[in-house]
């Protein structure tokens, strides 16, 4: 029996297959190839096929409920717009009022080229 699952797609939206939005699908593909690969190496290196599954199946498990949450709960630019945020500074200091001096001069500098080309 084939099982058949829709792919919800509009126009201008990121697709979602069972509540996972975007990049949360490719996350989970990734972290379910991983698993793939933990399971042949346990079972290569000759532990016991139900301890294997017994380790992957519940951290398959928990992957998928993870990602899930993560999904439902940044949306779908909302982890990346966190991890970009982490990367702002808290705050910025200035030992001399240079900085923003220099940033006053520049802008009458424009603005007075900007009024010399407009009485040509």
């Amino acid at each position: 029996m084939a099982s058949v699952y829709d792919i919800n797609k509009g126009i201008n939206r990121s697709i979602e297959f069972k509540g996972i939005k975007a990049q949360y699908i490719i996350y989970l593909a990734a972290g379910l190839v991983g698993l793939l690969i933990v399971f042949a190496i346990l079972y290569v290196i000759g532990i016991n096929m139900y301890v294997c599954l017994g380790i992957i199946l519940p951290s398959g498990g928990g992957l998928f409920i993870t990602v899930q949450r993560y999904s439902k709960k940044y949306g779908e630019h909302g982890l990346l717009k966190k991890a970009a945020s982490r990367k702002l500074p808290l705050c910025i200091q200035s030992r001399s009022r240079t900085v923003f001096t220099q940033l006053q001069n520049s802008h009458e500098k424009e603005t007075n080229i900007g009024r010399a080309a407009s009485h040509l």
